[in-house]
């Protein structure tokens, strides 16, 4: 068994243009003679390695901490793609993933925007979770219409993984946010299992 982290590290982490970046403070420090080291840090929910929950796009969508866990973790087949994924390419690859009983949750590397066309795909297929390398899973210039059509459709978005030397086949994997009542997102820290 070997386990790959995923996840970006979070105070050098991607964001999305125009999101605050992460900030840290030290508030105490042994360094400086005081009893004990505490640290104090924020940052967006969608900084780095992040779920989209269906409230980030859609009025009255679930929040962060009324997914299920099984939406993201559990079996996951990993592909990789660059350019535009199409409808097409997106039927081949549930067709791969669900031939390996991976297919409820899809994990693209490489440097892919998933095309309206494909979301639909996805969508119709009623999987659980579709994650990118990329800090959003639609065109960079205007995301929102792929959002809402995963997100309509209660697939959750794992975005802003990292899977560089990762190869194409069938992993388990574990990405928990934190439970933030009533957010539309969450930093997570992704992890998948090769057997």
């Amino acid at each position: 068994m070997r386990i790959i982290d995923i996840s970006q590290e979070v105070l050098s982490c991607n964001i999305y243009p125009g999101d605050p970046s992460p900030k840290a403070e030290k508030l105490k420090s042994i360094e400086l003679g005081e009893n004990y080291n505490l640290s104090l840090f924020s940052m967006c929910a969608h900084n780095g390695t992040h779920i989209d929950a269906p409230s980030h796009f859609i009025k009255g969508g679930k929040s962060i901490d009324e997914i299920s866990c099984n939406s993201t973790v559990g079996y996951c087949y990993v592909t990789e793609h660059s350019g535009d994924m199409t409808a097409r390419d997106a039927t081949l690859v549930l067709k791969k993933a669900n031939a390996q009983g991976a297919g409820e949750r899809i994990l693209i590397a490489g440097d892919v925007t998933v095309t309206e066309e494909a979301a639909e795909v996805f969508a119709n297929a009623g999987i659980k979770l579709l994650g990118n390398e990329g800090q959003t899973v639609g065109p960079k210039d205007a995301p929102m219409r792929v959002h809402q059509i995963l997100l309509g459709a209660e697939t959750v978005l794992l975005e802003g993984i990292v899977l560089r030397n990762v190869t194409e086949g069938k992993y388990f994997l574990s990405a928990i946010p934190l439970n933030l009542k009533g957010f539309e997102g969450s930093p997570c820290r992704a992890y998948i299992i090769e057997e």
